[in-house]
């Protein structure tokens, strides 16, 4: 029976207790800033630079795509820049040179808007104020946000050259951007020509793909009457009738005119307003089409009784539905060879005040791109306005229309509708598409009309819809051969593009690969040319009266670039605009009469596209080759920054300027909606930062599958704290442990007992996760395998048995060796924790090695010794283990049934095989279940036996502990009260010795 002593004697001030100033609660959001201002005050960047430069290290590049200066940042920022420190850290903490140029946008739209806003509230007009002035304004706001976001990233824990960063506006920036178009001017890829771009009408600029966003918008939706008035190309269509029988010919040529004579081929559109530019309509040579003729309808309707259409069979009940028509039926096939013979007309030939304007025949074309799974199966086709329509156009020589000009009005001079606006300057529905619905409508060319929301695309500055529109713009063709030589892989810029992506770069994850493959394998050529004030303008120089496709078009003079680069060193871009400045360029040189100014800008993308010439390649912290390890940004960026950089580099340098691309998916709220300050459901990282500290931030980051859409919100930042207070725990316990720990301590693995070298073993394994898992930018991984060690084999196991040792023991080998294990633990726990938890494991690191020098970022991971991998001893001890969880759990049971308060009240038999028996038996198994007592047995076990249904073969009968209470250890034992101390135990009196 268990039995106290009668008299009780402390023993406490003899324990070897944890003692630490390592606090439970960490603060960070006080504390954080003054570990930031430790890191700027010894410089530990330009240190790890140092360190490098003298070990000669292996140099790894992230290049930073760079945000636009113009607002604080959002959460999207906050985790696309910790995912950036935590690949650069990582890199650095095994061994790399790991080098990180933060860098800023400050060109374009994003910026001038803001400009313009601000001039638009005051009642300004920003064309009146001298463009160098007005782009000095862009400047000095861009500048303003640069200062703003650079400290909120570095309130991240975001280390790098913060004080050194590359800005596209700095004038050596400008230069380059600069230098690297004329490489397209000179190599032959730049034209000009005239083909639809999307066009902000609010904005008054074309726009790339990536500058656009998808939104619900209600449009105008119309089926328009083409009235059939001939037959083209009968031949072929009579030779299809007549099985080539000539007998039949006349007849059958007569057939078809009656049987076609006043019919309708129908069009469904949702953009009225480019009716006036309609040059043709498609069909799908692979769709089924007929001839319909309407038998019922209303007196009133627009589809009369007895007109005939052409259109889609599978669209057919629809377009009578929505054509209120109540009965018609269908006479007869239309096939391709029909199709193609007829001619249409203009259906705005012969409108009153028209002024012959639409007096032409409109051509039915096979087209591809044609589809009954909407509309008529007929597609209206302007080859102004859309891409699939210039594609037409070019293929069958289409002309152009110039009816709408840059503020999205029809030109003054257009009958009709000269001055109607397809957008108002706020972006709202003009008054065209209205005024092209009225008069088709007066003259009977409508045979439906509706509305309808669909998803359309938006300026994503503006957030205005954007149109397709025909102008004049520069070009870099993609499929030309490039002139310089450099032909490794592929003579085109596509071609290079395609080959660089499967050749050159690696994927994180892999499904990026396919992503920008398709979108460079379809893409067409890069526009380039913005109309605009802030920016890096197009450098050259058109011949007067000269034709876009003469040789002699575009000037190309080694020299005059020359003086363009020199200037644009000197002043910056802004030179480009000063008085006289084409008579500085080309005077001496060419006559500046005979030429014309570019005054457009450039992509925004073509600069950003270019960041790697000016950094990567220019900087002496760049990249020895030029090239980056990786670009690391979100999915939207394959039609971004990927995309452009790729087309940039295929153009100047043949390849693509980056070796690895890694992409993450964007934030959500908690309840994986998008994140929307209408909606009120954003989360702002300053917010989360003055909350929790940006270590809980950063520890999101890493728990989430950053390949996907991340959530974020109060609730998931809660669990995030929890599992960092859990993880905090863990690394105070071990500071506690090492409080007074000395080398003098250490003790070698080979005299270390088993548990302890089953711990190395588990480092050796964790060792290899986190390097190959940093090595992938597999934080979460990382991370999992981490927490996972240190709550379950650490905490739960480890930690659990030990304590009793190092508590407890005196100078002994096991103490000794548990100790030498938990600074082994330290500094790995602290060094492959730092990429994530910046600040908490300098404030570990700290703790233990305090100093002004000191800091954890300033080592590496430690080699972790191959010896200590031992696979025969974590199979026996993996033994241990699911025998010992059999045994905690019957001990719960009792705890949770007050029969015992504490585990050492306990002395359990235990049922278990053969092989396990003679597995407990080599280890002090009732150390490693923390009782007083336990029996190992083969014998079967009983009827009622604790047993666990995952865990075969092994059964617990529990029984108290006989003996008493040590006073010291608390264990219950046979011998307590025996020895020279009062009251301890055996182990205990030799340690009081």
């Amino acid at each position: 029976m268990c039995a106290d002593t009668t008299e009780t004697v402390s023993y406490k001030d003899t324990l070897n207790l944890p003692k630490t100033d390592f606090p439970m609660r960490a603060g960070l959001p006080k504390r954080e800033p003054g570990w930031l201002e430790r890191w700027a005050r010894i410089g530990v960047y330009e240190k790890l630079r140092e360190k490098a430069k003298a070990e000669t290290r292996a140099p790894f590049t992230l290049h930073d795509g760079p945000p636009y200066a113009n607002g604080h940042l959002h959460i999207g920022h906050a985790l696309n820049k910790i995912l950036k420190d935590m690949v650069v850290r990582s890199q650095q903490m095994m061994g790399r040179d790991a080098r990180y140029i933060p860098g800023w946008d400050c060109h374009g739209l994003p910026i001038e808007w803001k400009i313009e806003e601000k001039y638009r509230s005051k009642g300004l007009d920003k064309d009146a104020v001298d463009v160098v002035e007005f782009r000095q304004e862009c400047r000095e706001f861009a500048a303003g946000w640069v200062d703003i976001q650079r400290e909120e990233f570095k309130r991240l824990g975001v280390t790098g050259n913060w004080d050194d960063p590359y800005l596209t506006m700095n004038y050596h920036a400008e230069r380059v951007i600069a230098e690297e178009f004329q490489k397209f001017l000179m190599t032959g890829t730049l034209y000009q020509g005239s083909k639809p771009v999307m066009w902000s009408p609010v904005e008054k600029t074309a726009l790339a793909e990536a500058e656009v966003e998808y939104h619900d918008h209600q449009s105008h939706t119309i089926w328009v009457k083409f009235p059939v008035v001939g037959l083209a190309g009968t031949e072929a269509l009579v030779a299809e009738i007549t099985g080539g029988d000539d007998s039949k010919t006349a007849t059958a040529a007569q057939e078809i005119g009656a049987e076609f004579a006043n019919t309708n081929v129908v069009i469904w559109t949702t953009t009225p307003w480019t009716i006036p530019q309609n040059r043709a309509v498609c069909f799908g040579p692979k769709i089924s089409y007929g001839l319909y003729k309407v038998t019922e309808a209303a007196e009133d309707n627009w589809a009369k009784v007895g007109e005939k259409y052409l259109m889609a069979d599978a669209l057919a009940e629809d377009i009578f539905g929505q054509a209120r028509v109540d009965a018609y039926e269908r006479l007869r096939d239309a096939s391709p060879a029909v199709l193609e013979a007829l001619t249409l007309k203009h259906p705005l030939r012969g409108v009153p005040d028209g002024q012959g304007e639409w007096d032409y025949d409109v051509p039915l074309l096979p087209g591809d791109h044609v589809t009954d799974e909407a509309g008529t199966g007929f597609v209206h086709t302007a080859p102004s306005h859309g891409d699939d329509d210039y594609q037409i156009g070019l293929k069958y020589g289409l002309p152009m229309t110039y009816n709408v000009i840059e503020d999205g009005s029809y030109r003054a001079d257009l009958p009709l509708f000269g001055g109607k606006r397809i957008l108002k300057p706020n972006g709202k529905e003009g008054d065209a598409n209205k005024a092209v619905i009225d008069v088709l409508a007066s003259g009977n060319l409508l045979m439906a009309r509706g509305r309808l929301t669909h998803s359309y695309p938006h300026s994503w500055r503006s957030k205005a819809p954007v149109i397709y529109r025909n102008t004049p713009q520069w070009f870099a063709a993609i499929d030309r051969e490039v002139g310089d030589g450099q032909d490794t892989y592929g003579k085109t810029i596509r071609e290079r593009a395609l080959r660089s992506i499967d050749e050159l770069v690696t994927w994180t994850p892999q499904k990026g690969r396919n992503r920008l493959h398709a979108m460079i394998e379809a893409r067409p050529d890069w526009v380039l040319s913005r109309q605009r004030a802030w920016g890096v303008p197009l450098t050259c120089f058109t011949k007067k009266g000269a034709l876009p496709d003469a040789d002699d078009f575009l000037l190309r003079n080694e020299e005059v670039n020359a003086r363009v680069l020199e200037a644009f060193e000197a002043e910056g871009a802004d030179a480009w605009y000063k008085d006289g400045a084409k008579e500085r360029f080309l005077g001496g040189i060419v006559n500046p009469d005979d030429y014309d100014q570019v005054m457009d800008i450039l992509d925004v993308w073509f600069d950003s596209g270019s960041t790697h010439a000016f950094t990567l390649r220019d900087r002496e912290d760049g990249s020895e080759d030029g090239l980056a390890d990786l670009y690391l940004e979100g999915t939207d960026q394959h039609r971004g920054w990927f995309h452009s950089s790729m087309l940039q580099g295929c153009g100047t340098i043949g390849r693509a300027p980056y070796r690895g691309v890694l992409t993450h998916g964007f934030t959500l709220d908690e309840k994986g909606m998008k994140m929307s300050k209408s909606v009120g459901n954003t989360v702002a990282p300053e917010k989360v930062v003055q909350q929790y500290g940006a270590d809980i931030l950063r520890l999101w980051v890493a728990q989430s599958d950053y390949t996907a859409d991340l959530r974020i919100g109060d609730e998931i930042l809660k669990g995030v704290a929890d599992s960092y207070r859990r993880l905090r725990n863990t690394m105070r316990y071990m500071l506690g442990s090492l409080n007074d720990f000395t080398e003098a301590d250490r003790i070698e693995p080979a005299e270390m007992p088993e548990l302890e070298r089953w711990v190395l073993h588990r480092l050796s394994e964790l060792d290899e996760v986190v390097r190959e898992g940093y090595a992938k930018y597999d934080f979460q991984g990382v991370f999992q395998a981490l927490f996972t060690f240190a709550t379950v084999d650490l905490s739960a196991f480890y930690f659990d048995i030990r304590k009793d040792a190092l508590y407890c023991d005196g100078d002994t080998v096991r103490r000794r060796a548990a100790r030498t294990v938990l600074d082994i633990l330290f500094h790995r726990l602290t060094t492959w924790l730092a990429p994530v938890l910046v600040f908490t494991c300098e404030e570990i690191w700290l703790e233990r090695f305090p100093g002004d020098e000191s800091s954890v970022h300033l080592v590496d991971i430690p080699e972790t010794p191959a010896a200590w991998r031992d696979a025969e001893l974590a199979a026996k001890w993996s033994t241990v283990r699911r025998v010992r969880r059999v045994v905690t759990g019957a001990l719960e049971v009792e705890r949770t049934a007050k029969v015992i308060g504490s585990s050492l009240e306990a002395a359990p038999t235990v049922y278990v095989s053969e092989g396990a028996a003679e597995v407990l038996r080599t280890v002090n198994f009732d150390d490693m279940c923390i009782t007083s007592g336990i029996t190992v047995t083969t014998d079967p076990a009983p009827a009622g036996a604790f047993a666990l249904e995952d865990t075969d073969g092994v059964a617990v009968v529990f029984d108290k502990a006989e003996g008493n209470k040590c006073q010291r250890c608390w264990k219950i034992l046979p011998d307590v009260g025996t020895h020279t101390h009062e009251g301890v135990c055996q182990r205990c009196d030799t340690a009081l010795e």
